[in-house]
């Protein structure tokens, strides 16, 4: 398998999960709540928002040997840049409070999700960073887009209340490729350090919908923590 291949096949189990999230179950089929939606993307703005910090100290970071790394960084870097006001801009027009979703702290599981990534650059491998662009990318290329069409019939949402979602899901299929270029030059403590990244955000990132939904539904975000983690 090429050093790609063993990164998908290692984290099957924990990509599975992920893409069993009731949350994102109903989003394909156009049956989450307008409530729903908007508290998916407030914790989107708390995880995006750190997204171009996460990469300018994973570029500041690496070894020579990596060095080769930073010029993807940099391109990513210039995509990424004011994603973040993308999604608050959707949360305006999806009819929801954008201020106050900014101010709200994040989550448990969005902040453990940075929290973690960002312990790895600083006392880890750098590179385990791309563990969270495999989690982030692969999951809009197989969600995005489709999620955004049935949300926005169902909810009758304009085409502006959908931009984080639909812009994601297309582009991130040229960035998938892109990155599994990236991945294939990799050598093999570098590919454990991205495999043990990825394991842990979609775990991570898995509780983050399920928080959610518990949420929205009066349960307890903390709990769904908690299963993710046991």
């Amino acid at each position: 398998m090429t050093p790609y291949q063993q990164l998908q096949h290692a984290t099957r189990e924990e990509r599975d999960w992920l893409l069993a999230t009731p949350l994102l179950t109903r989003a394909l089929e156009g049956r989450v709540s307008r409530d729903e939606y908007l508290a998916f993307l407030g914790q989107a703005y708390h995880h995006v928002r750190f997204t171009v910090p996460l990469m300018m100290a994973c570029g500041a970071r690496l070894p020579e040997r990596l060095g080769w790394l930073r010029s993807a960084l940099v391109e990513y870097i210039e995509e990424e840049h004011g994603h973040e006001q993308w999604i608050l801009d959707d949360i305006r027009a999806a009819g929801g409070d954008a201020a106050a979703a900014a101010a709200r702290p994040a989550d448990t599981a969005t902040r453990l999700m940075v929290a973690a990534v960002r312990d790895t650059i600083e006392h880890g491998n750098p590179v385990g960073f791309f563990g969270m662009v495999q989690v982030l990318e692969g999951t809009s290329t197989a969600l995005a887009t489709q999620a955004a069409e049935r949300l926005q019939v169902s909810l009758g949402l304009p085409d502006d209340a959908v931009r984080y979602l639909t812009s994601h899901g297309s582009l991130d299929i040229g960035h998938l490729a892109f990155f599994e270029g990236l991945v294939n030059h990799l050598e093999a403590q570098d590919l454990d350090a991205v495999i043990d990244t990825a394991r842990l955000v979609y775990r991570l990132y898995g509780a983050m919908f399920r928080g959610v939904e518990a949420r929205c539904a009066g349960g307890s975000a903390a709990r769904e923590l908690s299963d993710a983690l046991a």
